[in-house]
């Protein structure tokens, strides 16, 4: 499979159980409505764990513009992989973000509130301030793909189902330490696919989509992806 078609795949399926249990807990009359943060980090934490061991054999896995970012500066991927890491990192939020939005089609019309719509496909800070939203996605992110550097600089980790794991308790563990000040974007495709998503798609009642701070869960995401990378060949024992 290639690196293209492996991370559309596990990013369209990282997407469509991250955001399907956001929806599960915000939508009216889900179920799992009103289940809380610890149902949200669970499930996102999960669904990286799923997502990675899905695809880790085919392209390692990245399923986020950070990660792959990350891992060039520090070596083990290659810069002419990149653009087919992000292509597919993006299509398949695309994909995820529609999915989601197709499993929970008759839940839009009777949730009322368009920010709760919103948070369904992408971020939003719990207070809005530049410079500490900035910080927070830039410290998620810094713990997120230095961790994962760390993981699998373990013998023997590889893409085995432990290491797969692993990761998901990481983003788990981030989810509930640093997630409550942004939500806990720290990967650009995660947030801004669908978020297009949401500006595209035929949503009842939706809002607007946040453009102003859209560009937060990008830039601080890349930004701490490139400091791990950087302090990880400095800091850690090879």
């Amino acid at each position: 499979m290639s690196i293209w078609g492996a991370e559309t795949i596990g990013t369209a399926l990282l997407i469509l159980l991250g955001d399907g249990v956001v929806a599960a807990v915000l939508l009216n009359h889900s179920k799992a409505q009103n289940a809380g943060w610890i149902v949200i980090t669970w499930g996102w934490g999960m669904a990286v764990a799923i997502a990675v061991f899905a695809v880790g054999q085919f392209s390692g896995a990245h399923l986020n513009p950070a990660v792959t970012l990350g891992f060039a500066i520090e070596g083990r991927t290659d810069w002419g992989d990149v653009p087919k890491y992000f292509a597919g990192e993006f299509c398949g939020a695309f994909i995820g973000a529609v999915l989601v939005y197709l499993s929970y089609l008759n839940h839009w019309r009777p949730t009322e509130d368009p920010g709760l719509k919103l948070a369904v496909f992408s971020t939003a800070p719990a207070i809005r301030n530049t410079v500490a939203n900035l910080i927070t996605e830039i410290v998620g992110t810094f713990v997120l793909v230095f961790g994962v550097m760390a993981i699998f600089a373990n013998k023997g980790m590889g893409t085995e189902p432990l290491g797969a794991l692993i990761v998901g308790l990481l983003v788990l563990a981030i989810g509930l330490s640093l997630g409550g000040p942004t939500g806990y974007a720290i990967n650009p495709a995660r947030d801004l696919g669908p978020r297009i998503i949401h500006a595209l798609l035929p949503i009842p009642g939706k809002g607007p989509s946040d453009w102003g701070y859209a560009w937060i869960p990008v830039v601080g995401p890349l930004i701490g992806a490139a400091i791990a990378a950087v302090a990880f060949q400095a800091f850690y024992p090879g």
